[in-house]
Protein backbone atom coordinates (compact mmCIF):
# COMPACT_ATOMS: atom_id res chain seq x y z
CA UNK A 1 0.00 0.00 0.00
CA UNK A 2 1.30 3.50 -0.81
CA UNK A 3 1.75 4.70 2.78
CA UNK A 4 4.88 6.46 1.62
CA UNK A 5 6.78 9.39 3.11
CA UNK A 6 4.70 11.94 1.19
CA UNK A 7 1.40 10.46 2.41
CA UNK A 8 2.87 10.63 5.93
CA UNK A 9 3.79 14.28 5.30
CA UNK A 10 0.16 15.03 4.42
CA UNK A 11 -1.02 13.14 7.50
CA UNK A 12 1.46 14.94 9.77
CA UNK A 13 0.20 18.28 8.46
CA UNK A 14 -3.35 17.27 9.49
CA UNK A 15 -2.23 16.05 12.91
CA UNK A 16 -0.40 19.31 13.68
CA UNK A 17 -3.54 21.32 12.96
CA UNK A 18 -5.89 19.00 14.86
CA UNK A 19 -3.75 18.09 17.89
CA UNK A 20 -2.09 21.40 18.69
CA UNK A 21 -1.40 21.56 22.48
CA UNK A 22 -3.41 18.36 23.09
CA UNK A 23 -2.99 16.59 26.44
CA UNK A 24 -2.72 12.86 27.03
CA UNK A 25 -5.74 11.52 28.90
CA UNK A 26 -5.54 7.77 28.40
CA UNK A 27 -3.37 5.16 26.69
CA UNK A 28 -4.50 1.67 25.67
CA UNK A 29 -2.95 -1.17 23.71
CA UNK A 30 -5.76 -3.23 22.14
CA UNK A 31 -3.34 -5.42 20.16
CA UNK A 32 0.32 -6.34 20.40
CA UNK A 33 1.31 -3.92 17.65
CA UNK A 34 -1.31 -1.17 18.15
CA UNK A 35 -1.29 1.71 20.64
CA UNK A 36 -4.18 4.17 21.12
CA UNK A 37 -3.43 7.54 22.74
CA UNK A 38 -6.57 9.43 23.78
CA UNK A 39 -5.95 13.18 23.68
CA UNK A 40 -7.96 16.16 24.91
CA UNK A 41 -7.82 18.95 22.32
CA UNK A 42 -9.40 22.37 22.09
CA UNK A 43 -12.23 20.87 20.04
CA UNK A 44 -12.86 17.78 22.14
CA UNK A 45 -11.42 14.30 22.53
CA UNK A 46 -9.44 12.61 19.76
CA UNK A 47 -7.82 9.20 19.57
CA UNK A 48 -4.40 8.80 18.00
CA UNK A 49 -3.65 5.33 16.63
CA UNK A 50 -0.06 4.15 16.20
CA UNK A 51 0.15 0.79 14.42
CA UNK A 52 3.31 -1.21 13.84
CA UNK A 53 1.74 -4.20 12.09
CA UNK A 54 4.15 -5.11 9.24
CA UNK A 55 1.23 -5.53 6.82
CA UNK A 56 -0.36 -2.14 7.48
CA UNK A 57 1.79 0.06 9.70
CA UNK A 58 0.29 3.52 10.07
CA UNK A 59 -0.38 6.56 12.23
CA UNK A 60 -3.78 8.25 12.19
CA UNK A 61 -6.68 9.68 14.14
CA UNK A 62 -9.41 7.09 14.44
CA UNK A 63 -13.13 6.98 15.17
CA UNK A 64 -13.19 3.17 15.33
CA UNK A 65 -13.72 1.29 18.59
CA UNK A 66 -11.28 -1.34 19.85
CA UNK A 67 -11.61 -4.12 22.40
CA UNK A 68 -8.90 -3.83 25.04
CA UNK A 69 -7.37 -6.76 26.95
CA UNK A 70 -8.31 -7.27 30.60
CA UNK A 71 -4.72 -6.69 31.72
CA UNK A 72 -2.77 -3.90 29.97
CA UNK A 73 0.55 -5.03 28.40
CA UNK A 74 3.80 -3.88 30.01
CA UNK A 75 4.58 -1.48 27.16
CA UNK A 76 1.18 0.16 27.62
CA UNK A 77 1.81 0.54 31.38
CA UNK A 78 5.17 2.17 30.67
CA UNK A 79 3.61 4.64 28.23
CA UNK A 80 0.99 5.55 30.84
CA UNK A 81 3.67 6.12 33.45
CA UNK A 82 5.70 8.50 31.30
CA UNK A 83 3.14 10.22 29.06
CA UNK A 84 -0.08 10.56 31.10
CA UNK A 85 -0.94 14.23 31.47
CA UNK A 86 1.75 15.27 29.01
CA UNK A 87 1.19 18.05 26.47
CA UNK A 88 1.85 17.42 22.78
CA UNK A 89 4.45 20.06 21.94
CA UNK A 90 5.45 19.14 18.39
CA UNK A 91 5.24 16.55 15.64
CA UNK A 92 8.34 16.07 13.50
CA UNK A 93 9.19 13.94 10.49
CA UNK A 94 12.70 13.28 9.13
CA UNK A 95 12.90 14.47 5.51
CA UNK A 96 11.22 11.96 3.17
CA UNK A 97 11.19 9.19 5.79
CA UNK A 98 8.31 7.01 6.98
CA UNK A 99 8.70 7.99 10.62
CA UNK A 100 6.93 10.43 12.92
CA UNK A 101 8.09 11.69 16.33
CA UNK A 102 5.54 13.04 18.83
CA UNK A 103 7.22 15.37 21.32
CA UNK A 104 5.51 15.62 24.72
CA UNK A 105 6.17 18.11 27.49
CA UNK A 106 5.83 16.03 30.69
CA UNK A 107 6.79 16.02 34.35
CA UNK A 108 8.77 13.24 36.01
CA UNK A 109 8.13 11.56 39.38
CA UNK A 110 9.71 14.53 41.18
CA UNK A 111 7.55 17.07 39.36
CA UNK A 112 10.43 18.31 37.21
CA UNK A 113 9.57 19.30 33.63
CA UNK A 114 11.01 16.97 31.02
CA UNK A 115 10.55 15.96 27.39
CA UNK A 116 9.52 12.53 26.11
CA UNK A 117 9.18 11.36 22.54
CA UNK A 118 6.91 8.69 21.09
CA UNK A 119 8.40 7.63 17.76
CA UNK A 120 6.49 5.60 15.15
CA UNK A 121 8.62 3.97 12.46
CA UNK A 122 6.41 2.73 9.63
CA UNK A 123 8.75 0.59 7.57
CA UNK A 124 7.11 -2.74 6.76
CA UNK A 125 8.66 -5.62 8.67
CA UNK A 126 10.91 -3.21 10.60
CA UNK A 127 7.97 -1.11 11.89
CA UNK A 128 8.28 -0.14 15.54
CA UNK A 129 7.02 2.19 18.26
CA UNK A 130 9.62 3.62 20.64
CA UNK A 131 9.52 5.77 23.79
CA UNK A 132 12.52 8.10 24.22
CA UNK A 133 13.61 10.40 27.02
CA UNK A 134 14.88 13.96 26.62
CA UNK A 135 18.40 12.74 25.83
CA UNK A 136 17.21 10.49 22.99
CA UNK A 137 17.75 7.40 25.10
CA UNK A 138 15.37 4.49 24.48
CA UNK A 139 13.14 3.84 27.51
CA UNK A 140 11.43 0.92 25.78
CA UNK A 141 10.08 -0.16 22.41
CA UNK A 142 7.45 -2.42 20.96
CA UNK A 143 9.97 -4.64 19.13
CA UNK A 144 13.45 -5.08 20.56
CA UNK A 145 16.34 -5.67 18.15
CA UNK A 146 19.46 -7.26 19.70
CA UNK A 147 23.05 -6.07 19.47
CA UNK A 148 23.89 -8.39 16.57
CA UNK A 149 21.83 -6.27 14.18
CA UNK A 150 23.27 -3.32 12.25
CA UNK A 151 20.94 -1.03 14.20
CA UNK A 152 20.24 -2.42 17.69
CA UNK A 153 17.08 -1.14 19.36
CA UNK A 154 17.08 -1.90 23.10
CA UNK A 155 16.13 -0.04 26.31
CA UNK A 156 19.06 2.01 27.60
CA UNK A 157 20.66 2.58 24.20
CA UNK A 158 20.69 5.94 22.47
CA UNK A 159 18.21 6.19 19.63
CA UNK A 160 19.56 6.40 16.10
CA UNK A 161 17.15 7.03 13.20
CA UNK A 162 16.85 4.30 10.56
CA UNK A 163 19.73 4.23 8.10
CA UNK A 164 18.96 6.41 5.11
CA UNK A 165 19.05 4.79 1.71
CA UNK A 166 21.46 6.23 -0.81
CA UNK A 167 18.77 8.01 -2.77
CA UNK A 168 17.95 11.66 -3.39
CA UNK A 169 15.27 13.74 -1.71
CA UNK A 170 12.92 14.62 -4.62
CA UNK A 171 11.79 17.83 -2.90
CA UNK A 172 15.37 19.10 -2.52
CA UNK A 173 16.83 18.19 -5.92
CA UNK A 174 17.35 20.82 -8.63
CA UNK A 175 16.49 20.60 -12.31
CA UNK A 176 20.24 20.54 -13.15
CA UNK A 177 20.79 17.60 -10.80
CA UNK A 178 17.92 15.73 -12.45
CA UNK A 179 19.59 16.24 -15.86
CA UNK A 180 22.83 14.81 -14.47
CA UNK A 181 21.04 11.77 -13.04
CA UNK A 182 19.06 10.89 -16.17
CA UNK A 183 20.51 7.74 -17.79
CA UNK A 184 21.37 7.50 -21.48
CA UNK A 185 20.20 3.90 -21.78
CA UNK A 186 16.77 2.33 -22.15
CA UNK A 187 14.93 2.32 -18.82
CA UNK A 188 11.35 2.75 -17.64
CA UNK A 189 10.82 6.22 -16.21
CA UNK A 190 8.79 5.09 -13.18
CA UNK A 191 11.39 2.49 -12.17
CA UNK A 192 14.19 5.04 -12.52
CA UNK A 193 12.27 7.42 -10.20
CA UNK A 194 11.97 4.66 -7.58
CA UNK A 195 15.67 3.83 -7.82
CA UNK A 196 16.94 7.41 -7.57
CA UNK A 197 14.53 9.17 -5.20
CA UNK A 198 13.36 8.33 -1.68
CA UNK A 199 9.91 8.58 -0.14
CA UNK A 200 7.93 7.80 -3.32
CA UNK A 201 5.73 4.74 -3.68
CA UNK A 202 5.40 2.75 -6.95
CA UNK A 203 1.85 4.10 -7.35
CA UNK A 204 3.02 7.74 -7.21
CA UNK A 205 6.00 7.01 -9.46
CA UNK A 206 3.64 5.62 -12.11
CA UNK A 207 1.27 8.56 -11.63
CA UNK A 208 4.10 11.06 -12.19
CA UNK A 209 5.10 9.15 -15.32
CA UNK A 210 1.47 9.13 -16.51
CA UNK A 211 1.07 12.86 -15.83
CA UNK A 212 4.17 13.64 -17.91
CA UNK A 213 3.77 11.24 -20.83
CA UNK A 214 0.25 9.81 -20.77
CA UNK A 215 1.69 6.31 -20.18
CA UNK A 216 2.84 4.42 -17.07
CA UNK A 217 5.62 2.42 -18.78
CA UNK A 218 7.35 5.19 -20.74
CA UNK A 219 11.00 4.64 -21.70
CA UNK A 220 13.33 7.51 -20.77
CA UNK A 221 14.97 7.44 -24.21
CA UNK A 222 11.65 8.39 -25.83
CA UNK A 223 11.42 11.62 -23.77
CA UNK A 224 12.62 15.03 -24.96
CA UNK A 225 14.82 17.60 -23.20
CA UNK A 226 11.89 19.11 -21.28
CA UNK A 227 11.61 15.97 -19.10
CA UNK A 228 13.95 17.27 -16.38
CA UNK A 229 12.00 20.55 -15.97
CA UNK A 230 8.68 18.69 -15.90
CA UNK A 231 10.02 16.23 -13.31
CA UNK A 232 11.36 19.10 -11.21
CA UNK A 233 7.90 20.74 -11.22
CA UNK A 234 6.25 17.45 -10.23
CA UNK A 235 8.70 16.89 -7.37
CA UNK A 236 8.33 20.43 -6.05
CA UNK A 237 4.54 20.06 -5.91
CA UNK A 238 4.62 16.76 -3.98
CA UNK A 239 4.73 18.14 -0.41
CA UNK A 240 2.52 21.18 -1.09
CA UNK A 241 -0.56 21.13 1.22
CA UNK A 242 -2.68 22.39 -1.68
CA UNK A 243 -1.98 19.08 -3.47
CA UNK A 244 -3.21 16.92 -0.57
CA UNK A 245 -6.58 15.51 -1.65
CA UNK A 246 -6.99 12.04 -0.04
CA UNK A 247 -8.74 9.52 -2.29
CA UNK A 248 -9.55 5.82 -2.11
CA UNK A 249 -9.36 3.71 -5.26
CA UNK A 250 -12.14 1.16 -5.69
CA UNK A 251 -12.75 -1.56 -8.26
CA UNK A 252 -16.39 -2.68 -8.47
CA UNK A 253 -17.00 -1.17 -5.05
CA UNK A 254 -14.09 -2.98 -3.34
CA UNK A 255 -11.28 -0.81 -1.84
CA UNK A 256 -8.00 -1.57 -3.61
CA UNK A 257 -5.65 1.32 -2.91
CA UNK A 258 -5.43 4.88 -1.61
CA UNK A 259 -3.35 8.01 -2.09
CA UNK A 260 -2.84 11.56 -0.84
CA UNK A 261 -3.67 12.88 -4.34
CA UNK A 262 -6.06 12.01 -7.19
CA UNK A 263 -4.90 9.06 -9.32
CA UNK A 264 -5.74 9.14 -13.04
CA UNK A 265 -3.59 6.33 -14.49
CA UNK A 266 -6.34 3.66 -14.20
CA UNK A 267 -8.98 5.54 -16.17
CA UNK A 268 -12.45 4.03 -15.74
CA UNK A 269 -11.07 0.75 -14.35
CA UNK A 270 -10.82 2.26 -10.86
CA UNK A 271 -13.24 4.65 -9.20
CA UNK A 272 -11.95 7.45 -6.97
CA UNK A 273 -13.74 8.21 -3.69
CA UNK A 274 -12.53 11.44 -2.02
CA UNK A 275 -12.25 11.84 1.77
CA UNK A 276 -12.05 15.00 3.89
CA UNK A 277 -8.75 13.97 5.46
CA UNK A 278 -6.20 11.15 5.55
CA UNK A 279 -7.41 9.76 8.90
CA UNK A 280 -10.98 9.30 7.65
CA UNK A 281 -9.56 7.60 4.55
CA UNK A 282 -7.45 5.20 6.64
CA UNK A 283 -10.40 4.37 8.91
CA UNK A 284 -12.49 3.47 5.88
CA UNK A 285 -9.70 1.49 4.20
CA UNK A 286 -8.30 -0.41 7.19
CA UNK A 287 -11.37 -0.66 9.45
CA UNK A 288 -12.91 -3.71 7.80
CA UNK A 289 -9.47 -5.18 7.07
CA UNK A 290 -8.36 -4.94 10.72
CA UNK A 291 -11.64 -6.52 11.84
CA UNK A 292 -11.20 -9.38 9.39
CA UNK A 293 -7.57 -9.88 10.50
CA UNK A 294 -8.62 -9.97 14.14
CA UNK A 295 -11.32 -12.54 13.39
CA UNK A 296 -8.82 -14.57 11.37
CA UNK A 297 -6.49 -14.72 14.35
CA UNK A 298 -9.31 -15.66 16.73
CA UNK A 299 -10.63 -18.36 14.40
CA UNK A 300 -7.20 -19.73 13.47
CA UNK A 301 -7.37 -22.84 15.71
CA UNK A 302 -10.96 -23.66 14.71
CA UNK A 303 -10.16 -23.08 11.06
CA UNK A 304 -7.10 -25.32 11.19
CA UNK A 305 -9.08 -28.10 12.91
CA UNK A 306 -11.93 -28.01 10.40
CA UNK A 307 -9.52 -27.72 7.45
CA UNK A 308 -7.64 -30.83 8.63
CA UNK A 309 -10.93 -32.72 8.99
CA UNK A 310 -12.05 -31.56 5.53
CA UNK A 311 -8.77 -32.62 3.92
CA UNK A 312 -8.88 -36.00 5.71
CA UNK A 313 -12.39 -36.70 4.43
CA UNK A 314 -11.36 -35.59 0.93
CA UNK A 315 -8.38 -37.99 0.89
CA UNK A 316 -10.53 -40.83 2.22
CA UNK A 317 -13.14 -40.20 -0.48
CA UNK A 318 -10.48 -40.25 -3.19
CA UNK A 319 -9.17 -43.63 -1.99
CA UNK A 320 -12.70 -45.05 -1.70
CA UNK A 321 -13.55 -43.97 -5.24
CA UNK A 322 -10.42 -45.74 -6.53
CA UNK A 323 -11.42 -48.88 -4.65
CA UNK A 324 -14.94 -48.62 -6.04
CA UNK A 325 -13.62 -48.29 -9.58
CA UNK A 326 -11.59 -51.48 -9.06
CA UNK A 327 -14.72 -53.43 -8.05
CA UNK A 328 -16.48 -52.59 -11.31
CA UNK A 329 -14.29 -55.12 -13.15
CA UNK A 330 -15.42 -58.01 -10.93
CA UNK A 331 -17.41 -59.74 -13.70
CA UNK A 332 -14.17 -60.55 -15.45
CA UNK A 333 -12.92 -62.13 -12.19
CA UNK A 334 -15.93 -64.48 -12.19
CA UNK A 335 -15.29 -65.36 -15.83
CA UNK A 336 -11.68 -66.28 -15.02
CA UNK A 337 -12.99 -68.52 -12.24
CA UNK A 338 -15.24 -70.27 -14.76
CA UNK A 339 -12.33 -70.82 -17.15
CA UNK A 340 -10.14 -72.22 -14.36
CA UNK A 341 -12.98 -74.55 -13.23
CA UNK A 342 -13.43 -75.83 -16.78
CA UNK A 343 -9.72 -76.69 -16.98
CA UNK A 344 -9.21 -78.33 -13.56
CA UNK A 345 -8.37 -81.66 -15.22
CA UNK A 346 -5.34 -80.06 -16.90
CA UNK A 347 -3.96 -78.40 -13.78
CA UNK A 348 -1.53 -79.55 -11.06
CA UNK A 349 -0.58 -78.15 -7.63
CA UNK A 350 2.35 -75.76 -7.85
CA UNK A 351 1.38 -74.52 -11.31
CA UNK A 352 1.85 -70.73 -11.70
CA UNK A 353 0.18 -70.15 -15.07
CA UNK A 354 -2.76 -71.60 -16.97
CA UNK A 355 -2.97 -71.29 -20.75
CA UNK A 356 -6.53 -72.00 -21.86
CA UNK A 357 -9.18 -71.03 -24.39
CA UNK A 358 -11.23 -67.97 -23.35
CA UNK A 359 -14.73 -69.18 -24.18
CA UNK A 360 -16.09 -65.74 -23.21
CA UNK A 361 -14.13 -64.24 -26.11
CA UNK A 362 -16.10 -64.21 -29.38
CA UNK A 363 -12.85 -65.08 -31.17
CA UNK A 364 -12.17 -67.95 -28.73
CA UNK A 365 -8.61 -66.74 -28.26
CA UNK A 366 -6.09 -68.19 -25.83
CA UNK A 367 -5.62 -66.54 -22.45
CA UNK A 368 -2.94 -66.78 -19.74
CA UNK A 369 -4.29 -66.83 -16.16
CA UNK A 370 -1.82 -66.42 -13.25
CA UNK A 371 -2.24 -68.99 -10.45
CA UNK A 372 -1.00 -69.30 -6.86
CA UNK A 373 1.50 -72.20 -6.61
CA UNK A 374 0.63 -72.77 -2.94
CA UNK A 375 -3.04 -73.54 -3.75
CA UNK A 376 -4.59 -76.59 -5.33
CA UNK A 377 -6.42 -76.20 -8.67
CA UNK A 378 -9.79 -76.27 -6.89
CA UNK A 379 -8.59 -73.65 -4.39
CA UNK A 380 -7.36 -71.40 -7.22
CA UNK A 381 -10.81 -71.56 -8.84
CA UNK A 382 -12.49 -70.89 -5.49
CA UNK A 383 -10.25 -67.85 -4.97
CA UNK A 384 -11.53 -66.20 -8.14
CA UNK A 385 -15.15 -66.70 -6.99
CA UNK A 386 -14.25 -65.42 -3.52
CA UNK A 387 -12.64 -62.27 -4.99
CA UNK A 388 -15.74 -61.79 -7.14
CA UNK A 389 -18.10 -61.96 -4.13
CA UNK A 390 -15.77 -59.73 -2.12
CA UNK A 391 -15.80 -57.07 -4.87
CA UNK A 392 -19.58 -57.33 -5.09
CA UNK A 393 -19.91 -56.66 -1.33
CA UNK A 394 -17.27 -53.94 -1.48
CA UNK A 395 -19.23 -52.07 -4.16
CA UNK A 396 -22.32 -51.96 -1.95
CA UNK A 397 -20.39 -50.94 1.18
CA UNK A 398 -18.19 -48.40 -0.63
CA UNK A 399 -21.20 -46.81 -2.31
CA UNK A 400 -22.79 -46.26 1.11
CA UNK A 401 -19.53 -44.98 2.63
CA UNK A 402 -18.90 -42.59 -0.27
CA UNK A 403 -22.41 -41.16 0.08
CA UNK A 404 -21.82 -40.57 3.80
CA UNK A 405 -18.36 -39.15 3.10
CA UNK A 406 -19.74 -36.71 0.54
CA UNK A 407 -22.30 -35.50 3.09
CA UNK A 408 -19.51 -35.11 5.64
CA UNK A 409 -17.36 -33.23 3.15
CA UNK A 410 -20.25 -30.96 2.21
CA UNK A 411 -21.00 -30.23 5.88
CA UNK A 412 -17.37 -29.43 6.76
CA UNK A 413 -17.22 -27.17 3.70
CA UNK A 414 -20.24 -25.27 5.05
CA UNK A 415 -18.49 -24.85 8.42
CA UNK A 416 -15.39 -23.44 6.67
CA UNK A 417 -17.64 -21.03 4.77
CA UNK A 418 -19.28 -19.92 8.03
CA UNK A 419 -15.85 -19.41 9.61
CA UNK A 420 -14.75 -17.23 6.68
CA UNK A 421 -17.79 -14.97 7.26
CA UNK A 422 -17.69 -14.87 11.09
CA UNK A 423 -17.88 -11.27 12.29
CA UNK A 424 -17.76 -11.56 16.09
CA UNK A 425 -16.71 -13.75 18.98
CA UNK A 426 -20.34 -14.83 19.34
CA UNK A 427 -20.30 -16.21 15.79
CA UNK A 428 -17.20 -18.25 16.64
CA UNK A 429 -18.83 -19.49 19.86
CA UNK A 430 -21.83 -20.72 17.83
CA UNK A 431 -19.57 -22.58 15.39
CA UNK A 432 -17.52 -24.06 18.22
CA UNK A 433 -20.69 -25.24 20.00
CA UNK A 434 -21.88 -26.81 16.74
CA UNK A 435 -18.61 -28.72 16.35
CA UNK A 436 -18.75 -29.82 19.99
CA UNK A 437 -22.29 -31.14 19.53
CA UNK A 438 -21.19 -33.03 16.43
CA UNK A 439 -18.21 -34.61 18.20
CA UNK A 440 -15.64 -32.97 15.91
CA UNK A 441 -13.77 -31.28 18.76
CA UNK A 442 -13.52 -31.94 22.48
CA UNK A 443 -14.41 -29.68 25.38
CA UNK A 444 -11.30 -28.09 26.89
CA UNK A 445 -12.44 -28.35 30.51
CA UNK A 446 -13.55 -31.59 32.15
CA UNK A 447 -16.58 -30.03 33.80
CA UNK A 448 -20.10 -30.44 32.49
CA UNK A 449 -20.73 -28.20 29.50
CA UNK A 450 -23.85 -26.06 29.45
CA UNK A 451 -25.51 -26.05 26.06
CA UNK A 452 -25.85 -22.53 24.77
CA UNK A 453 -28.71 -21.57 22.46
CA UNK A 454 -27.74 -20.21 19.03
CA UNK A 455 -27.57 -16.44 18.68
CA UNK A 456 -30.09 -14.61 16.54
CA UNK A 457 -29.62 -14.29 12.77
CA UNK A 458 -28.81 -10.97 11.11
CA UNK A 459 -31.83 -8.72 10.66
CA UNK A 460 -32.52 -6.49 7.67
CA UNK A 461 -35.50 -4.50 6.41
CA UNK A 462 -36.21 -4.36 2.67
CA UNK A 463 -36.93 -1.13 0.81
CA UNK A 464 -40.61 -2.10 0.96
CA UNK A 465 -40.53 -2.62 4.74
CA UNK A 466 -40.42 -6.45 4.88
CA UNK A 467 -38.13 -8.03 7.54
CA UNK A 468 -35.37 -10.24 6.11
CA UNK A 469 -33.40 -12.63 8.34
CA UNK A 470 -30.04 -14.13 7.35
CA UNK A 471 -28.27 -16.92 9.27
CA UNK A 472 -24.60 -16.51 10.11
CA UNK A 473 -23.78 -20.22 10.54
CA UNK A 474 -25.35 -23.69 10.46
CA UNK A 475 -26.88 -23.45 13.95
CA UNK A 476 -28.55 -20.16 13.08
CA UNK A 477 -29.65 -21.56 9.72
CA UNK A 478 -31.41 -24.44 11.49
CA UNK A 479 -32.99 -22.12 14.04
CA UNK A 480 -34.14 -19.70 11.35
CA UNK A 481 -35.61 -22.27 8.93
CA UNK A 482 -37.15 -24.78 11.34
CA UNK A 483 -38.10 -22.63 14.35
CA UNK A 484 -38.39 -18.92 13.59
CA UNK A 485 -39.86 -18.89 10.08
CA UNK A 486 -43.54 -19.58 9.36
CA UNK A 487 -44.51 -22.01 6.62
CA UNK A 488 -45.85 -19.14 4.45
CA UNK A 489 -42.64 -17.09 4.64
CA UNK A 490 -40.23 -17.08 1.67
CA UNK A 491 -37.00 -19.09 2.02
CA UNK A 492 -33.92 -18.37 -0.15
CA UNK A 493 -30.52 -19.98 -0.68
CA UNK A 494 -27.78 -19.84 -3.30
CA UNK A 495 -27.92 -22.77 -5.67
CA UNK A 496 -25.62 -25.77 -5.09
CA UNK A 497 -22.98 -23.93 -3.01
CA UNK A 498 -22.52 -23.10 0.66
CA UNK A 499 -24.26 -20.03 2.01
CA UNK A 500 -26.68 -18.63 4.57
CA UNK A 501 -30.35 -19.49 4.86
CA UNK A 502 -32.35 -16.32 4.15
CA UNK A 503 -36.02 -15.77 4.99
CA UNK A 504 -38.44 -12.99 4.05
CA UNK A 505 -40.95 -12.68 6.91
CA UNK A 506 -44.09 -12.03 4.88
CA UNK A 507 -46.69 -14.28 6.56
CA UNK A 508 -48.16 -15.46 3.28
CA UNK A 509 -48.33 -12.00 1.68
CA UNK A 510 -46.63 -11.94 -1.72
CA UNK A 511 -43.62 -9.59 -1.24
CA UNK A 512 -42.85 -7.08 -4.02
CA UNK A 513 -40.25 -7.95 -6.63
CA UNK A 514 -37.86 -5.37 -5.12
CA UNK A 515 -37.96 -7.14 -1.75
CA UNK A 516 -37.36 -10.56 -3.33
CA UNK A 517 -34.43 -9.16 -5.34
CA UNK A 518 -32.88 -7.59 -2.24
CA UNK A 519 -33.29 -10.86 -0.30
CA UNK A 520 -31.64 -12.77 -3.16
CA UNK A 521 -28.74 -10.30 -3.13
CA UNK A 522 -28.31 -10.79 0.63
CA UNK A 523 -28.41 -14.59 0.20
CA UNK A 524 -25.75 -14.33 -2.54
CA UNK A 525 -23.60 -11.89 -0.55
CA UNK A 526 -23.55 -14.14 2.53
CA UNK A 527 -22.33 -17.16 0.58
CA UNK A 528 -19.29 -18.49 -1.25
CA UNK A 529 -20.46 -16.54 -4.30
CA UNK A 530 -19.97 -13.15 -2.61
CA UNK A 531 -17.61 -11.92 -5.33
CA UNK A 532 -19.51 -13.42 -8.26
CA UNK A 533 -21.94 -12.06 -10.84
CA UNK A 534 -25.35 -13.40 -11.92
CA UNK A 535 -25.43 -15.82 -8.97
CA UNK A 536 -28.36 -18.32 -9.11
CA UNK A 537 -30.53 -18.11 -5.97
CA UNK A 538 -33.38 -20.58 -5.30
CA UNK A 539 -36.46 -19.42 -3.39
CA UNK A 540 -39.72 -21.03 -2.27
CA UNK A 541 -42.20 -20.99 0.64
CA UNK A 542 -40.73 -22.36 3.87
CA UNK A 543 -43.27 -25.22 3.82
CA UNK A 544 -41.39 -26.76 0.86
CA UNK A 545 -38.11 -26.90 2.83
CA UNK A 546 -37.55 -30.13 4.81
CA UNK A 547 -34.77 -31.22 7.15
CA UNK A 548 -34.11 -34.97 6.80
CA UNK A 549 -33.96 -37.02 9.98
CA UNK A 550 -30.40 -37.17 11.29
CA UNK A 551 -29.13 -34.54 8.84
CA UNK A 552 -26.17 -32.36 9.77
CA UNK A 553 -26.83 -28.81 11.06
CA UNK A 554 -27.86 -26.47 8.26
CA UNK A 555 -28.63 -29.30 5.81
CA UNK A 556 -32.09 -29.23 4.20
CA UNK A 557 -33.80 -30.47 1.03
CA UNK A 558 -36.31 -28.70 -1.20
CA UNK A 559 -37.86 -29.63 -4.53
CA UNK A 560 -40.52 -27.05 -5.48
CA UNK A 561 -38.70 -23.76 -6.07
CA UNK A 562 -37.96 -20.95 -8.48
CA UNK A 563 -34.55 -19.53 -9.39
CA UNK A 564 -33.44 -15.94 -9.88
CA UNK A 565 -30.06 -14.51 -10.89
CA UNK A 566 -28.52 -11.55 -9.03
CA UNK A 567 -25.17 -9.85 -8.53
CA UNK A 568 -24.25 -9.33 -4.84
CA UNK A 569 -24.05 -5.68 -3.77
CA UNK A 570 -21.49 -5.16 -0.94
CA UNK A 571 -23.22 -1.92 0.11
CA UNK A 572 -26.68 -3.46 0.42
CA UNK A 573 -26.27 -5.07 3.90
CA UNK A 574 -25.33 -1.73 5.45
CA UNK A 575 -28.18 0.00 3.61
CA UNK A 576 -30.82 -2.51 4.77
CA UNK A 577 -29.40 -3.13 8.27
CA UNK A 578 -32.16 -2.98 10.87
CA UNK A 579 -31.68 -0.01 13.17
CA UNK A 580 -32.04 -0.31 16.95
Amino acid sequence: MPFDAIFLTALADELRRTLADARVEKITQPARDTVIVQLRTRDGHRRLLLGANPNHARVQLTELSFENPTTPPMFCMLLRKHLSGGRLAAITQPPMERALAFHFACTDEMGVACEKQLVAELMGGASNILLLDGEQRILDCLRRVDMSASRPVLPGLFYHPPLRQERFDPTAVSAEEIVALLPHTSKRLDKWILEQFSGISPLIAREICFALTGETDTDILTCDDSLSRALFAQFQALPEPSCFQPVMLLHEGVPKDFSFRPITQYGSYMQMQPYPDCSALLDAFYGARDKAEKMRQKSQILNKTVTNLYERVTRKLANQRLELAATLNRERTRQLGDIVTANLYRMQRGQTLLRATDFYDPEMGEIEIPLSPTLSPQQNAAKFYKDYNKAKTAQRVLTEQIAKGEQEQDYLGSVLDALSRAESGKDLSDIRAELLDGGYIRERSKGKRMKTPPSRPMEFVSSDGFPILVGRNNRQNDQLTTKMAEKRDIWLHVQKIHGSHTVILCGGVQPPDQTVTEAMQLAAYYSQARGGTLVPVDYCPVKHVKKPTGAKPGMVIYETYRTGYVTPDPKLPEKLQKQG
